[in-house]
């Protein structure tokens, strides 16, 4: 008997389609049913290093529809498991009349105790979900921005799995090194706490990679890549990381359309053995020629558009040249910043506007690493860049104002009838807050909204010291010395109105018609959520 060894899980759908992925332990025929809704869709799994992965397309389906549905592995139903205590999981299509709600976070780490990262905010709103029944809204969307799984920072569960693979000394030293050990931490992020597992085959999911996905401080600098390439290992590691994201994440964000016309998944399914080999091929040059592929999407629901950037694996890093995004990325996202829409949602895993203080220091590091005090200023402004993360949005300068002309242009009605809305939303940095630009004025309302960490908390003295660059008196004297640098203003002006939260929490974003507003909840236990925060974007 073929069995479900992850999933399902739902991940792209619209009003009319919905997408169901599984990893099973064998070839097989996977199909989803609901002999009462006439449902009965099917699909071969493929197979990569020797595991074995389906997606079953869905077509035909009403708009708001909820419908359960079993998952059958060669005529064997492995879904739902009996007992489980859990709610049927449902396909869940969106209503374009209707309003949207789009719940987001970032940064979990899974397996874990309370006492090492509190209490998992996303195993708490699977529980208020489950138990709450018509009385609590759902979310019509999860979307994960960064940091799905940790493959440098490892759970004990995950150092036993490596201990049977390899020696502890064996470099990468207590860290992910292929593909192999990529399945494991899928399987421990997503499969250990059944809450999350039932919570990811019930509502439709999207999800974009931050750095810990790969490594701490990927595509950091072109120094940090030449660096990372001179290592003996790198090469399993970032294909086996590449690899296993388009097979565990990015498969799902993409639409029907999408997935029918995409290469790489035409090839691996054509494959008539394992397509492990295509998989590392594709994963190489996505990682060494960056417009080769493209990680970034958008979808278009009702009166929203919500733009997922892909702001890692995308950038341009040469000796000469810098960008958040190659230039081919670039022209996309300028083309899909455009008005007409209701709200224009951008999600990046990095914040787009940063405490000021943060976003000063970042600009003044990049220019100094790229020389303006001189080759031993950039020799030690590398060195900086590299230890304290500075590689934000602020810290591709130039980038940073190719988006603001592009968000401006949509805000003030140039390209179009202009939103009510714009809002990135983010992650990364392990804390939460609503920044709103001020200046220059735009008949949208443009914020950034940042909901951070799901289960990762910040402690003591780091804590403390963003708290400090949260401050309005902080900024100042970090743009003195980006100035000192020669670094330009920056094209806008934004301050931050609610919070900083530092505690682990989920934030939900409810859009209805021209109005959008947003809250931030908080586990007060391991089923219990509590509200942190609320603001209304729209007036």
């Amino acid at each position: 008997m073929t069995a479900l060894v992850l999933g399902p899980h739902l991940r792209h759908v619209s009003a009319h389609t919905a997408t169901i992925w599984v990893e099973t332990d064998g070839p097989c025929e996977v199909r989803v049913v609901n002999a009462e809704h006439g449902l009965d869709a099917a699909a071969r799994t493929f197979t990569a290093h020797g595991h074995h992965y389906g997606l079953v397309e869905i077509d035909g389906l009403d708009a708001g529809a909820r419908i359960p549905y079993a998952v059958v592995l060669d005529e064997e139903t492995v879904w739902p498991e009996p007992g489980d205590g859990f709610p049927p999981s449902q396909i869940r299509t969106l209503d374009p009349e209707g309003e949207l709600r789009i719940s987001f976070g970032s940064c979990r780490r899974s397996p874990g105790t309370p006492e090492e990262f509190g209490h998992d905010a996303l195993a708490a709103f699977a529980h208020r979900l489950r138990a709450g029944g018509a009385d609590v809204a759902w979310p019509d969307i999860l979307l994960m921005v960064g940091d799905q799984v940790y493959a440098d920072e490892l759970s004990d569960d995950m150092r036993e799995f490596i201990r049977s693979r390899r020696g502890p000394d064996e470099p990468p030293v207590d860290e992910a090194a292929d593909f192999e050990d990529y399945t494991h931490l899928y399987k421990l992020a997503w499969l250990r706490d059944p809450a999350v597992r039932w919570l990811l085959s019930t509502v439709p999911t999207f999800t974009i990679f931050d750095d810990h996905d790969i490594r701490d401080d990927w595509n950091t600098s072109y120094a940090w890549r030449e660096e990372m390439w001179s290592q003996p290992w790198w090469k399993a590691r970032i294909t086996g990381g590449i690899g296993s994201y388009w097979v565990y994440q990015h498969l799902g964000n993409m639409s029907p359309r999408d997935r029918a016309s995409d290469p790489l998944y035409k090839a691996v399914l054509d494959a008539s053995g394992d397509a492990g080999p295509i998989l590392d091929e594709f994963a190489e040059q996505a990682d060494k020629e960056p417009a080769s592929t493209r990680w970034s999407y958008a979808h278009d629901w009702g009166g929203t558009r919500l733009i997922v950037v892909d702001s890692r694996c995308s950038r341009l890093l040469t000796a000469d040249r810098r960008g958040m995004l190659d230039d081919e990325e670039f022209r996309w996202l300028d083309e899909q910043c455009q008005g007409g829409m209701d709200h224009l949602l951008i999600a990046s895993s990095l914040p787009y506007l940063l405490p000021r203080a943060i976003h000063h220091a970042e600009a003044w590091n990049e220019a100094v690493a790229g020389g303006a005090w001189g080759r031993r200023g950039a020799a030690l402004g590398e060195k900086i860049r590299q230890a304290a993360d500075l590689e934000h949005w602020a810290a591709f300068e130039r980038s940073f104002r190719e988006v603001a002309g592009d968000v401006v242009a949509v805000g003030q009605g140039d390209r179009g009838p202009a939103p009510a809305s714009i809002s990135f939303l983010s992650g990364d940095i392990h804390y939460s807050y609503l920044a709103r630009v001020v200046a220059p004025e735009a008949r949208s309302e443009i914020t950034q909204i940042v909901c951070s960490p799901l289960r990762n908390p910040l402690i003591g003295k780091f804590r403390w010291a963003n708290k400090i660059v949260c401050s309005r008196a902080a900024a100042a004297p970090f743009r003195v010395l980006s100035m000192l640098a020669k670094v330009p203003a920056p094209p806008l002006r934004w301050r931050m109105t609610d919070g900083p939260w530092f505690d682990n929490a989920i934030a939900t974003v409810t859009l209805s018609g021209r109005e959008c507003d947003v809250r931030w909840e908080t586990p007060r236990d391991a089923t219990t959520l509590g509200e942190m925060g609320r603001a209304s974007i729209t007036p």
